[in-house]
């Protein structure tokens, strides 16, 4: 899972329109709690088209501004050219402790990179068809499939979901535990979901259908899980 910030970390929402769902606002906006306080909420694209119609109650329930951007020319995108220039302009004023950056289109990948570059944090958010430069370009990034997954009820009755082999997915537990565990080697799991976010902007143990890390390497045949007065741990069998 992703390591988070402060409470206190002032971040900056700003939402491809045109590129993400309003469907997905709420449960989005909740994750970004998680690393601090949206500070500057702001959602981009053309509103006189009905193509945005959706987003317009979404808009005032959560308090994010609409930029206004009028569409030119057909084919280009005036939308991100318009995000952009408001990103770089937050940054340079220097109020903010990072970046969320609301699209799936990879047209974001250097604005990212530059945001990482002044040494603020960036997250992503976005549909798993996602281009992976952009992906890879964020600090951590989350999809939003996985945002509605987790919101969803299911009774306690029910089964944990099975671990299916995955080849990828093993490689990458065994190097974030690796480069954690100590002498005796038990990992902290916390160092362990640090070192996850590292290997890969886009790890997400809800990908796997588990709410939380400590649930997946549980299931996870190759580890034990062990609960220590300073924190859990886990260790290769």
């Amino acid at each position: 899972m992703a390591k988070e910030t402060t409470d206190e970390a002032r971040l900056a929402v700003l939402i491809d329109a045109d590129n993400a769902r309003a469907q997905h606002i709420s449960q989005l906006l909740v994750e970004v709690a998680r690393f601090g306080r949206a500070s500057v909420r702001r959602a981009y694209g053309d509103w006189t088209s009905t193509q945005l119609t959706s987003w317009k109650a979404e808009l005032l329930q959560h308090s994010i501004q609409p930029i206004q951007q009028f569409s030119y020319t057909t084919g280009k995108n005036a939308t991100d050219s318009s995000l952009i220039i408001d990103a770089m302009d937050l940054l340079h004023a220097g109020n903010l402790d990072g970046f969320c950056l609301v699209s799936s289109d990879s047209d974001f990948t250097r604005l990212a990179a530059r945001i990482r570059e002044d040494g603020k944090v960036v997250y992503g958010f976005g549909e798993r068809k996602t281009p992976k430069p952009f992906v890879a370009a964020c600090d951590t990034f989350i999809y939003v499939e996985n945002l509605t997954v987790a919101t969803t009820t299911k009774p306690a009755t029910v089964a944990p979901p099975r671990l299916q082999s995955d080849p990828f997915l093993d490689n990458l537990l065994a190097e974030a535990v690796d480069a954690a565990a100590g002498d005796d080697t038990w990992a902290n799991l916390g160092a362990v979901g640090s070192n996850l976010t590292r290997l890969a902007s886009d790890f997400d143990s809800r990908t796997w259908g588990f709410a939380k890390l400590k649930d997946l390497f549980v299931a996870h045949p190759d580890y034990v899980v062990q609960s220590k007065p300073n924190g859990a741990f886990v260790q290769a069998k």
